[in-house]
């Protein structure tokens, strides 16, 4: 017999600078699958500003890349127990955000970013939201395939969203394009679409186009 416990759990982040509440806009960015958050936040120092605060939550889930011992990576689900990591997630990035939030006098605009596997753990988090979010970017990955759509399109009818593939990803195929362009549909959504030179990776100048 299988049975569930709940227990409190320590997870971290990592943040652009030193939090001084004067911020106006905050962006939480989801690192993709076997990634860690300290790297992923280096890749959008030259986005550093002291009036917008990103932070960069490390997902809880961890394994060596390659055999049983050297660099670790981190990922936000797999394939088992995955509606367990789903919930886990949710109450582990709501957390987050409330107690950011809580000691700003007004709400920032609050904008999310997903690359890869962070893309539909991005999606399925903003869609439980009590409030909607000002923008949604999701990079090299997009909408879950899971998501109640009526609820979610409802959540995003004013959210400004985006979705950049690499002209070359590799793990973006004619297929999965497809069921995105079929999921938008169904959503009833406005989507901005870009495609950027190179592979399954952030493209700064484009990055620094949304980011604006």
């Amino acid at each position: 017999m299988k049975i569930n416990i709940k227990y409190q759990h320590i997870a971290q982040f990592q943040t652009s600078h030193t939090i001084n509440r004067q911020e106006k806009e905050i962006w939480i960015v989801l690192h993709g699958y076997g990634q860690l958050a300290a790297f992923f936040l280096r890749k959008f120092e030259p986005l550093f500003r002291e009036d917008r605060l990103i932070i960069a939550p490390e997902a809880t889930n961890y394994g060596y890349l390659e055999g049983f011992s050297g660099r670790v990576g981190a990922n936000w689900m797999t394939s088992h127990e995955r509606e367990i990591a789903i919930s886990n997630n949710h109450q582990y990035l709501n957390t987050l955000l409330e107690s950011i939030l809580e000691k700003y006098q007004s709400r920032p605009l609050i904008k999310v970013l997903g690359f890869s596997q962070g893309a539909a753990t991005a999606t399925r988090w903003v869609g439980q939201l009590s409030f909607p979010i000002d923008t949604l970017v999701l990079w090299g990955g997009g909408f879950a395939h899971d998501l109640i759509v009526s609820e979610v399109g409802q959540k995003l009818k004013d959210t400004q969203m985006h979705i950049a593939i690499g002209s070359s990803d590799e793990f973006m195929t004619p297929e999965s394009l497809k069921n995105q362009e079929a999921l938008i549909k169904n959503l009833d959504v406005t989507v901005k679409q870009h495609t950027y030179p190179g592979g399954h990776e952030l493209y700064l100048p484009l990055l620094q186009e949304i980011f604006q």
